[in-house]
């Protein structure tokens, strides 16, 4: 969160947001609170519900380890510019990730 006033970043401080170099104050929204874990507290565990994935289906893909076919994928350049990309793929049946060069 960003202060509105001159820019600067904002810190939480019980229920409001705080401008450390003007003073300004905003309260938090609710939906805000979910990220925040203040110094000094127990560690505070947050639960993350099953994540989406939007990643590209290829269903002639196999999956090596469960055998079933349909993988979710993407493409990265994880080497030099003149080198092939690297595809990574995840089983939609059973979640084991690999890549391809």
């Amino acid at each position: 969160m960003f202060c509105p006033k001159c820019g600067s970043m904002m810190f939480p401080k019980g229920e409001v947001w705080v401008c450390r170099k003007c003073g300004n104050t905003l309260p938090i929204k609710e939906e805000e609170k979910k990220g925040i874990v203040e110094k000094g507290k127990k560690k505070e565990t947050i639960v993350v519900e099953k994540e989406e994935i939007n990643l590209p289906i290829d269903k002639t893909v196999q999956c090596p380890k469960c055998h079933e076919f349909g993988v979710y994928w993407e493409a990265l350049q994880t080497r030099a510019a003149d080198e092939p990309e690297t595809r990574f793929y995840t089983c939609t049946h059973c979640g084991h990730r690999w890549r391809e060069y």
